[in-house]
């Protein structure tokens, strides 16, 4: 391959491998909104949890040495803040969204209080699978380089399209999240289903913090969120409430916020920072076009309180 190949593949090249790192958050992040979403609830304490996620998993990757271990307290850090979430929207005349917000603030506050003694410290890596090593040309092989929470995330978007479509779990989840005069009918409890649901969907939050500290951008500092958690309820609404679509509207969004950077790699050193805006302008777009009152609430769940 000549340079001049080299020049034309490489903005494609470094978007496709920027769009698979920068999307892996929001796809973890929008597959447990999806389900807490379809179970009845909203979570807008994700951004919250997601900042705490991230600091608790560098803290004890650095404090262990193991980025596997930050992983797993990242996840569990993510469900306690599902499940106070799920407890209290479950006490009568308590607001959803109001409490989402409150517990957003209060994830943010306890990450930057604690997280402050992990600002220097290095914690190590999560590993990534090299598919681009058949070729000899860097571009290919950074591109190729996928880190292994994105396939766990690509698998899991799956896995979660199955459960809804055809298992007992599933059709709980549905059922509570379309009616709960329907599912009291049938012998279940919304309640518990919605704080088990919120504490799965606050684990996988707290997982896509991890992967931001631990892997892209690979530090624990105060702003490394950057509104990831808010924007992927938008991602959850424009998806539909299906876990393909998350995946791919994830993949959407990942490429949008490479191509700053992208930009930047193959010599672009003029108002390629404008690009970095690329997500926000995204999101606000995706939110125009899906408020439509023919589309807005197009296979949202009922109980859903966005549409009451």
């Amino acid at each position: 391959m000549t340079d001049t190949d080299i020049g034309l593949w490489g903005v494609p090249l470094a978007i496709l491998g920027g769009a698979i790192r920068v999307s892996t958050p929001f796809l973890f992040v929008s597959l447990g909104e999806c389900l807490t979403e379809r179970s009845g609830r909203i979570n807008l304490g994700l951004e919250g949890t997601l900042v705490f996620g991230a600091m608790a998993g560098y803290a004890i990757a650095y404090e262990t040495g193991s980025a596997w271990a930050g992983v797993l307290a990242a996840a569990i850090a993510g469900s306690v803040f599902g499940l106070v979430h799920g407890f209290m929207c479950s006490l009568p005349r308590v607001n959803d969204i109001a409490i989402g917000i409150a517990l957003m603030l209060l994830g943010m506050g306890l990450a930057f209080f604690f997280g402050k003694p992990y600002i220097q410290p290095v914690a190590p890596d999560l590993p990534a699978i090299e598919f681009g090593l058949w070729s000899d040309l860097p571009q290919v092989q950074a591109a190729l380089r996928v880190n292994v929470l994105f396939l766990i995330g690509a698998a899991l978007a799956v896995f979660l399209w199955w459960v809804f479509r055809a298992t007992r779990v599933g059709l709980i989840v549905r059922v509570v999240g379309d009616s709960t005069d329907a599912a009291r009918a049938m012998g279940l409890r919304p309640n518990q289903v919605r704080i088990a649901s919120t504490a799965v969907g606050g684990a996988l939050a707290g997982v896509a913090g991890s992967y931001l500290s631990l892997y892209y951008p690979g530090s624990w500092n105060e702003g490394i969120s950057s509104g990831q958690g808010l924007m992927a309820v938008a991602l959850v609404i424009f998806a539909r409430w299906n876990p393909i679509n998350c995946f791919l509207a994830a993949m959407l969004f990942g490429g949008a916020g490479a191509l700053g950077p992208a930009l930047q790699s193959v010599g672009v050193t003029s108002g390629y920072y404008l690009f970095y805006a690329a997500p926000y302008v995204l999101t606000l777009g995706m939110l125009i076009a899906t408020s439509s009152t023919t589309r807005a609430l197009t296979g949202a769940p009922g109980e859903l309180s966005i549409t009451k």
